[in-house]
């Protein structure tokens, strides 16, 4: 039960990140668009949206490290219990952003070294998921991610120099969308191996219940 619990953390965590950036974007006039500011906006230093999202974005975190040790107590392959790790590792350092790796307000002229080390967390963040997906992956997400990775770090050069910047929200969205439904994937597929397992053992040895894959290497 507990396992099923934590499992499910992963499936809720997406749902929240969705949510958060949807309400929050709505509430914050100045935002203007999904598809020309960054989701790490809302959370910038001096937003308005600032106090609501941080909170919730550490929440995020955390339900991201419940599913973590969840995907590590599902009985798998090493290299899952390798992905569960990495995941662990995602949602811990995912805790700085809303906390001390925060971003400046777009055009406010704060201290660039704040720019600098929001960054860097934001490249290490993408380096862990890649990571994890090396593991348990699709290979579609994967392209998605590394083609909108890029895109998205061309387009945010404009948030620097004061230029427009049209697209960069929905490249972002993309790409962060494309790792949260592979969570979510993920989960409802562990979620359905253990109530499969769960049917065999009722039901007594020499009875097997089909399984649903994990994604394919």
């Amino acid at each position: 039960m507990l396992r099923r619990i934590l499992l499910a953390c992963g499936i809720l965590g997406s749902l929240l990140y969705v949510g958060i950036d949807v309400i929050a974007a709505i509430g914050y006039p100045e935002y203007h668009s999904f598809t020309s500011r960054v989701i790490s906006e809302l959370m910038a230093r001096g937003a308005p949206t600032e106090h609501l999202v941080d909170p919730l974005f550490l929440l995020y975190d955390v339900l991201v490290l419940a599913f973590a040790v969840g995907v590590w107590m599902s009985r798998a392959a090493t290299r899952l219990r390798l992905a569960a790790a990495l995941l662990a590792a995602y949602a811990v350092l995912g805790s700085l952003g809303p906390t001390i790796a925060e971003m400046n307000l777009r055009g406010s002229g704060g201290p660039k070294s704040a720019d600098i080390l929001h960054i860097a967390l934001t490249m290490v963040l993408v380096i862990l998921m890649l990571a994890t997906m090396v593991l348990v992956y699709s290979y579609a997400t994967m392209a998605i991610m590394a083609l909108f990775g890029v895109l998205t770090s061309f387009a945010m050069r404009g948030v620097d120099t004061g230029e427009p910047t049209p697209w960069v929200g929905l490249l972002e969205r993309i790409d962060i969308g494309a790792f949260l439904l592979w969570e979510a994937l993920l989960a409802i597929t562990l979620l359905q191996n253990q109530a499969g397992m769960g049917v065999t053992a009722m039901q007594g040895p020499g009875t097997e219940m089909p399984q649903s894959p994990l994604p394919a290497r």
